[in-house]
């Protein structure tokens, strides 16, 4: 069995869902975050969803974050690594696809904070509770602009 096939099972995605093609030509998000988060495992879920396939380290993404040129004021629980773009926090997938479409000259996208209604952030003990927030796209110079509003 292929490991996307894996990834998807440990997901609990329908592997009936998938061809082998749309499995090989998946974008793969490598993602560093704390190993005890569950919001993170979410989130990473999320992304398996959307038809990202994924690599999770369990060991923090502080170093992660610093190295990628992701500003430390915009840290959340985990940093991901797709494109050679860095996608920091509840980021959804949408718009990370539309980050790899679009191709903009920036570090990637970040969701500072963990804003519930966002995805990883929107599970049944949030009582469907969803709270405005943006997507930034981060430039090589620590600067932001609003990529994409959420309300």
């Amino acid at each position: 069995m292929q490991r996307r096939t894996l990834l998807a099972l440990a997901a609990g995605l329908p592997i009936g869902s998938f061809t082998g093609a749309s499995l090989a030509a998946a974008p793969m998000v490598e993602i560093w975050k704390d190993p005890d988060c569950g919001c993170c495992q979410d989130w990473v879920k999320h992304l398996n969803r959307s038809g990202f396939a994924t690599r999770v380290h369990n060991e923090g993404n502080g170093a992660t974050r610093q190295r990628l040129a992701m500003p430390a004021s915009l840290g959340s629980c985990h940093t991901g690594l797709v494109g050679g773009y860095a996608i920091e926090g509840h980021v959804p997938a949408r718009e990370v696809q539309r980050l790899l479409k679009e191709k903009p000259r920036a570090v990637g996208l970040a969701v500072p904070g963990m804003p519930v209604g966002s995805p990883g952030m929107d599970g049944p003990a949030y009582g469907g509770r969803r709270d405005p927030y943006d997507v930034l796209l981060v430039l090589a110079d620590g600067s932001t602009r609003v990529y994409q509003a959420y309300r």
